[in-house]
């Protein structure tokens, strides 16, 4: 290994380089060797001796920080270029760290240099020894980061700003749904106020269940929006509750709401539209069908099945899923293509009533996405 060189006497006019002999085996061609292997480095790099003054700088530590060589070569490093490496944090790795430790890496240091600005640099400097460990010599390595450290700030800027448009997307959706549930609230209140004043019983009653209806309709909005930044749902306890909100458009029906079958967690990506499928289909059996309404979920290895039944009539013959047969259907329909599932009807009979069953696996399908 080379012999760092001797440093020189003060007011010695000598440059220090790695052509001397005493610092490179004492041969011309040593030491141009040397310094070709300095050269070749892509990033900058300084040879300092114990003294920390340059022994050898290499041609890309020149470009970058704009230098020559002889305002680099012999000279100490906190010195070059009129002190603009006397920095604070460079003392500490180079006469307190590299001495104790022999080797850092990844040292951070931001500085600014007169000729080419504010610069980031990863430093990473060894100490070196000759054969006979009587001498030694620091090498110096510079990594520019700068460009690096300003796309990082770039994209954390990028970041937050993402975050906040998500922040006021989220706040915009809850005021979307505040003032969505002040409005049902108020025309469940004046649907009230007007039942009351009303002095036909029978109009009194009709207004009555119709706010009844539009006060339930805010609390199955807010049951299905409870779970938008929940990641799973237990099906049954989930539908239970939503059912319980559903049976206050019942009014005086003497009907029951029944939800049975087995208790399993499916993702709220699913769980969501279930939900409204589920609403959908009972207000439609409260509203033509009869007797216990049934919601049932049963679970097996391909996935899981959910029915919703009643006690009859049946739908007519002429009934079609694919056919225009309203709102309702077709919210269905959509809500069944969105997780990937499958509609199957059963148009029961007087007897036995209707029973829609929707068929759909354990993980959203491929269309899937979310309500």
């Amino acid at each position: 290994m080379a012999t760092p060189v001797r440093s020189p006497a003060p007011g010695a006019s000598r440059v220090a380089a790695l052509s001397d002999h005493d610092a490179f085996g004492g041969t011309e061609g040593a030491g141009a060797f040397a310094q070709a292997i300095v050269d070749t480095v892509r990033e900058p790099l300084l040879v300092l001796d114990t003294d920390l003054r340059v022994l050898a700088a290499s041609r890309s530590f020149l470009a970058a920080f704009r230098v020559t060589p002889a305002d680099t070569l012999g000279r100490l490093l906190y010195t070059l270029g009129d002190g603009q490496w006397d920095i604070p944090k460079l003392h500490l790795l180079l006469e307190k760290i590299v001495p104790e430790q022999g080797v850092m890496e990844g040292y951070e240091v931001e500085h600014e240099f007169p000729e080419i600005g504010q610069r980031t640099m990863l430093l990473n400097a060894r100490k070196v020894f000759d054969e006979r460990g009587s001498h030694a010599t620091i090498l110096l390595g510079i990594e520019d980061i700068t460009a690096a450290r300003a796309l990082e700030r770039e994209k954390d800027e990028l970041s937050r700003q993402k975050d906040e448009l998500l922040e006021q997307k989220v706040m915009l959706g809850r005021e979307f749904d505040h003032r969505l549930l002040n409005s049902l609230q108020l025309i469940s209140s004046l649907l009230s106020l007007q039942s009351r004043a009303t002095k036909n019983p029978e109009a009194a009653e009709q207004l009555s269940i119709a706010g009844n209806r539009v006060a339930a309709l805010g609390r199955v909005h807010r049951r299905l929006h409870v779970l938008d930044h929940v990641e799973t749902v237990e099906f049954k306890a989930y539908a239970s509750r939503l059912c319980e909100d559903l049976s206050g458009m019942l009014h005086r029906e003497r009907r029951a709401i029944v939800v049975e079958g087995d208790e399993a967690e499916i993702s709220t990506m699913l769980g969501i539209p279930l939900g409204f499928i589920v609403n959908e289909l009972v207000t439609n059996s409260i509203k033509y069908g009869t007797g216990t309404i049934t919601v049932r979920l049963k679970s097996g290895p391909e996935g899981h099945s959910l029915s919703i039944s009643d006690e009859g009539p049946g739908l007519p013959e002429d009934f079609g899923a694919s056919g225009p047969r309203g709102l309702g259907m077709k919210i269905i329909q959509s809500l069944v293509r969105q997780i990937g599932g499958e509609l199957q009807i059963d148009r029961g009979n007087p007897a036995r009533g209707a029973c829609f069953t929707v068929l759909f696996g354990r993980q959203p399908g491929p269309g899937a996405k979310a309500v």
